[in-house]
């Protein structure tokens, strides 16, 4: 069998307050036939209860975060293959109005001869480091943090995309549910640094992610985006901007991962990145991998293509999901196919309101 832990925060945890229950009702998996049908359930739709979660987000209990199991991975099916589908993508556009013990999995010798094989593949660069150069990137990319259904707080991280509501954080799947029930109390920080909010703290009103993840958290569709309430009367990307993003693109390109990784060496106090040129899984998914040492809390943080590193922007294609213990210094995450559009699509035309 397979063992997978989440990238979560792997902090100490005193639990108190109030939280927004979420309807499993809501969050229930489709019934429709078609597999690219994202499923949602709404968050903190009033303000009475954004204003709940802001008050119950205080500075003691997002250093509290803790980490949380995942479900192992899940081979894809035939018409689930991620990596079919037309290329598309969104340009990101930076705001106008202001200027890493990980997931792990046992594996046979031949995977680890398979991924040691590709190796040789990689652009020597970053295996996970802080990132000081500041740009885009530390405004667009933050922690996220939420109480899951068993009433444990926990982080991951997310990032600000471009959007037609400029409202939308794509993250992953298991950073808005995990073990078949959805999370509650969901906020995002942009540009968290050492416990600042220098952006504010933005509550979900909206989550979504792929049936697929939904129905049995195949690990190969581990992608969500949720919308957020606007702050003091601005959207999201009003503030931070947006980082673009991009679905069917090539694989085994160079890629740039950024997240909040908090366990040790990390503290979940800083952003790390990594940078490389992506392999394939050969061992259980098809998802693409990168070299990379971030810990716990860097789930659902951005990878990007084309990342400029001058001015922090890229094409989000994929996102931080998990790791095997046989090649702890490998990252993999999801393919961005046509379910992920289809969830980017339908949290972008949701009303954030």
């Amino acid at each position: 069998m397979h063992r997978r832990v989440a990238l979560l925060s792997a902090l100490a945890l005193t639990l108190a307050g109030a939280l927004v229950p979420a309807s499993a009702a809501q969050a229930s998996a489709s019934t429709g036939l078609d597999p690219r049908r994202p499923v949602g359930w709404s968050g903190a739709d009033s303000w009475s209860e954004r204003r709940t979660v802001l008050s119950y987000w205080t500075p003691q209990r997002m250093l509290a975060a803790e980490a949380l199991g995942a479900p192992v991975p899940r081979r894809t099916s035939q018409w689930d293959d991620p990596s079919q589908g037309t290329p598309w993508a969104t340009r990101g556009a930076a705001s106008t109005t202001t200027r890493r013990t990980p997931w792990t999995t046992q594996g046979a010798a031949w995977s680890v001869r398979g991924v040691a094989a590709q190796q040789q593949t990689l652009v020597p660069n970053s295996p996970g480091l802080r990132w000081t150069d500041g740009d885009a990137v530390v405004r667009t990319v933050g922690r996220v943090f939420f109480t899951t259904a068993e009433g444990r707080n926990s982080a991951c991280s997310g990032t600000a995309v471009t959007s037609a509501n400029e409202s939308v954080v794509i993250t992953a799947g298991h950073c808005v549910k995990l073990n078949g029930a959805a999370h509650r109390n969901w906020v995002f920080v942009p540009g968290f640094d050492n416990g600042r909010r220098p952006f504010g703290t933005w509550v979900a009103t909206r989550l979504l992610t792929t049936q697929q993840w939904n129905a049995r958290e195949d690990i190969n569709f581990d992608v969500a985006a949720v919308v957020v309430a606007p702050l003091q009367g601005r959207t999201l990307t009003d503030v931070v901007g947006g980082q673009g993003v991009a679905f069917n693109q090539p694989r085994r390109r160079q890629m740039y991962s950024f997240g909040y990784p908090a366990a040790a060496p990390f503290d979940g106090s800083r952003l790390i990145y990594c940078s490389g040129r992506a392999i394939d899984d050969t061992v259980m998914t098809s998802d693409l991998g990168l070299r990379c040492n971030m810990t716990g809390g860097s789930s659902g943080g951005p990878w990007f293509q084309g990342f400029d590193e001058s001015t922090g922007q890229g094409w989000l294609n994929s996102v931080n999901s998990f790791k095997y213990n046989f090649a702890p210094n490998f990252m993999f995450g999801p393919f961005f196919g046509n379910e992920a559009m289809a969830v980017y699509q339908a949290a972008q035309n949701t009303n954030a309101l």
